[in-house]
């Protein structure tokens, strides 16, 4: 009983590697993988050569830290995480890093990224029950929505810790309706992401 059920369990790992390999979602990990390194080199690139010829780095988040309330701070993050993303994470993970208690603010900025990554998700709910901007919307989403039918939460996971727009792939996981516990699950890997950052970021400020 036992080898029948580890030849069943390498069965179904073996199916699932040949039909991700077959979808192309090695390369699809292997590209963003590529595409992350470069935002992340030339981010550490521009705070370097900003703190060194233009302006101190760590007096201007000094200066953020002192001029805007934390809960003023979080509260755009939150919102940018809300919609599509459209404020770099790592400026706030910078900020937090500055802040009178760097891991309690990193932690705050992962949980207002996870929330708004679930505000992301319903709002994908609710596209779809309005029929005009679900149609726009899978025009204009068609190649995420795709790769979201595909690989599910193996695709939410990819979104969670690489440096491509979280609110995308929530949004798209909302359209589609994927399992809401698993999404909510899987979403979890947003806070390695923050820490793993703050690991390098945290250095340089």
């Amino acid at each position: 009983m036992k080898e029948r059920a580890k030849s069943k369990k390498k069965s179904r790992i073996r199916l699932l590697h040949q039909y991700y390999n077959y979808t192309g979602f090695y390369s699809f990990v292997w590209n963003s993988l590529k595409k992350a390194v470069l935002p992340i080199v030339l981010f550490v690139g521009a705070l370097w050569a900003i703190d060194h010829y233009l302006l101190d780095i760590e007096d201007m988040l000094v200066l953020i830290t002192e001029t805007y309330a934390p809960a003023e701070v979080l509260s755009i993050f939150f919102l940018s995480e809300s919609l599509l993303g459209l404020v770099p994470p790592e400026l706030f993970i910078a900020w937090a890093g500055k802040s009178a208690s760097p891991m309690i603010f990193l932690t705050l900025l992962a949980t207002a990224s996870y929330l708004g990554g679930i505000v992301s998700y319903y709002i994908g709910v609710g596209i779809t029950k309005i029929p005009a901007v679900h149609e726009a919307m899978e025009l204009k989403m068609a190649k995420h929505i795709k790769n979201t039918r595909k690989w599910g939460g193996f695709l939410i996971i990819v979104g969670a810790l690489l440096p491509i727009p979280f609110a995308m792939t929530s949004i798209a996981a909302g359209i589609i309706k994927f399992p809401f516990s698993s999404y909510l699950i899987f979403g979890l890997l947003r806070y390695a992401r923050f820490y793993l950052y703050a690991l390098v970021i945290f250095e340089m400020v």
